[in-house]
């Protein structure tokens, strides 16, 4: 790796949109870190996309597990000594069709410990960041998470789960020092595993916000929402 290259972190890359964003990270000269709880199907996609001549390398790290990003942590000061990029794209959609208040409470449970709990000790790779006085990190929101969204039933755990996501983003954006921008996207409904066939949107095409929030200057938003590239209401 030369000196000059900045080195991107991708949590749950093994598929769907992070699988989309480790790819045009690549592309765009990133040096990425694909992580995945699976070795095994980690491993598969980093080496697939190694035979494009794309600079992508695998690290174990489970974020339902302190102890596992604590590690990744470790080896990504040790083996890099830098991170540029982070983008928090691990989580789950385990809602049934209950209301909240009738949804087995172990729904809820595993739903915010990835979808918020996984994201909330990631930041144990910011330390790495204002060694350095720069940093970009993306967390994968939903329009779900809105306030506006709260009065309608249905969802509740996945709802709930970023909704305190959101609240997290402003939090962090608001403690970090040095040029790190933390912000949240809205990818919208994407044909992927959990979207399902019938979503309007491609990986690709939600890998676009993401993107432009990885290379924002020191001018750039901090602590705000998109979808589309577009600012929305928290």
């Amino acid at each position: 790796m030369s000196k000059g290259t900045k080195v991107a972190l991708v949590t749950g890359g093994n598929r769907g949109i992070g699988y989309e964003l480790v790819k045009q990270l690549a592309l765009e000269g990133f040096k990425v870190i694909l992580t995945s709880r699976n070795p095994i199907m980690g491993h598969k996609i980093a080496k697939k996309l190694k035979k494009s001549d794309l600079d992508v390398s695998f690290l174990v790290m489970d974020v339902d597990n302190q102890e596992s990003i604590l590690q990744a942590a470790i080896t990504v000061n040790e083996r890099y000594g830098r991170l540029d990029v982070l983008i928090n794209n691990a989580g789950v959609y385990l809602d049934e069709d209950k209301k909240l208040v009738a949804m087995d409470p172990s729904i809820l449970d595993k739903t915010m410990e990835t979808n918020f709990f996984g994201v909330y000790l990631i930041r144990s790779f910011i330390p790495i960041m204002e060694k350095q006085g720069y940093g970009r990190i993306i967390n994968v929101s939903s329009e779900y998470g809105g306030m506006s969204q709260l009065s309608y039933p249905g969802v509740g755990a996945y709802k709930l789960s970023k909704l305190a996501l959101n609240g997290l983003t402003q939090l962090l954006a608001g403690e970090v020092k040095g040029d790190i921008k933390i912000n949240a996207v809205d990818p919208g409904w994407v044909s992927t595993e959990m979207g399902g066939p019938s979503a309007p949107t491609t990986p690709k095409q939600a890998a676009e916000s993401f993107l432009w929030l990885a290379t924002i200057g020191s001018e750039g938003p901090n602590g705000k929402f998109f979808r589309g590239g577009k600012l929305m209401d928290w």
